[in-house]
């Protein structure tokens, strides 16, 4: 594949580059703060609006159903600049990968133009209470009742529950099959009868993280099942195949900005920070190990940057996705930890300082993403689990 950027797209991400000085306002960026990168207030909507008026949202997805049917690499561009300042606007955990590789005609037509105008978001249904690793471990059933399926159970850690307008949800239709095979998804809209949402406020919120925080969301959710009717036509992909879809959706959704950002940033926010506080010649940038380590982690960063767009370009060219996304779900995270640790060692006990106190470092967001770090090998996915599936699908090794 080409590395560099075609000239059209540089022009494309100078664009969208003025547009954000231009409307990711102040007072954007502080709503976005209070409500939370994936959530959106008055002013963060309004702005959305104008993303979506200029093509930006959706690029790669086909025309028939509100897309652009353009470049994979283009829709990368402008998630990346939007992502570096802290504003979600791409289609990462929006569910239309799966939706794309699975879905009725019908269910094309309705969510993908919705989740492009704003209109339809999705909450990530698969963790439940005793099954959060081992997914196949879930309990939520779904049980089949004429054209309708009745849904019982439990959800945890569903951070978008209380802002999405739908829920991903992962559920057991056949609890006499293997683990893996008695499953299906359903989109279920979350205004259904019968779900309740209750907060779980994470180690974030109080002192709240600083945008741009790593896994900073202030706040997650259980969700609650009580039969709760929804129409047979909410199945994605056919009945008990769930895990496929599933794992298919969240190879997918691995591919972008978005999963490439959480793994990069912090490596750029440590070296900006170095840069700027030379302290008149003397300080960590002048420090022979602190810059050995530093450029060691960048060298790391860069390998997540040409996994992401080896994936991109198979994606774009049409080609199987098998263990690619696997493979990024290990380096990437564990890379993230990595330089966070590294991140403490050069700040020392100012580095550890959190949003609150007035001799924070950076707002405190150094702080923040020590926090956050170590969940990033265990959420959608524990690299543990990732090294089975690169081993068994891209070494072609057999199950242990």
């Amino acid at each position: 594949m080409d590395f560099a950027y075609t000239p059209e797209q540089q022009t494309l991400r100078e664009e969208v580059r003025q547009f954000i000085a231009e409307y990711v306002t102040p007072e954007i960026l502080a709503e976005v703060e209070e409500s939370g990168v994936r959530s959106r207030g008055p002013k963060t909507r309004e702005m959305y609006q104008k993303v979506a008026d200029r093509g930006w949202i959706g690029i790669s997805w086909p025309k028939e159903y509100g897309g652009q049917g353009g470049s994979r690499i283009d829709q990368y561009i402008v998630e990346e600049e939007f992502g570096r300042v802290g504003v979600e606007v791409g289609g990462a955990g929006s569910g239309a990968p799966a939706i794309l590789a699975a879905g009725t005609e019908e269910q094309k037509k309705y969510f993908l133009p919705g989740l492009i105008r704003g209109e339809i978001s999705f909450a990530l249904g698969f963790t439940e209470p005793q099954a959060g690793a081992d997914l196949a471990g879930l309990q939520c059933r779904a049980v089949r009742d004429g054209d309708e399926f009745v849904i019982n159970g439990q959800k945890m850690y569903t951070t978008r529950a209380h802002s999405g307008s739908h829920i991903y949800l992962m559920a057991r239709t056949d609890p006499e099959a293997p683990r893996h095979k008695g499953i299906s998804i359903f989109l279920v809209p979350m205004e259904t009868p019968g779900i309740t949402v209750r907060p779980l406020w994470t180690i974030q919120n109080d002192p709240p993280a600083p945008r741009r925080t790593t896994y900073g969301d202030r706040r997650t959710n259980e969700v609650f099942f009580e039969d709760v009717h929804i129409p047979a036509s909410c199945m994605l992909g056919e009945e008990n195949t769930g895990w496929y879809v599933g794992a298919l959706g969240l190879n997918l959704d691995r591919v972008g900005a978005s999963r490439y950002l959480l793994s990069v940033q912090r490596d750029e926010d440590i070296i900006n920070w170095v840069k700027e506080n030379d302290m008149g010649g003397y300080g960590p940038s002048q420090d022979p190990a602190v810059r050995d380590r530093l450029a060691e982690l960048w060298i790391e960063a860069q390998v997540c940057r040409l996994m992401t767009m080896r994936s991109m370009s198979l994606v774009e060219r049409g080609g199987t996705f098998t263990y690619e996304g696997s493979a990024e779900k290990v380096w990437a995270p564990e890379h993230g930890v990595k330089t966070t640790e590294t991140i403490a060692q050069i700040l020392g006990a100012y580095g550890q300082l959190l949003s609150s106190s007035e001799d924070n470092i950076e707002g405190g967001v150094f702080a923040h993403n020590l926090m956050g770090a170590f969940q990033s090998g265990i959420n959608h996915g524990s690299a543990q689990v990732m090294r089975d599936q690169v081993a068994r699908r891209g070494l072609g090794m057999p199950r242990g």
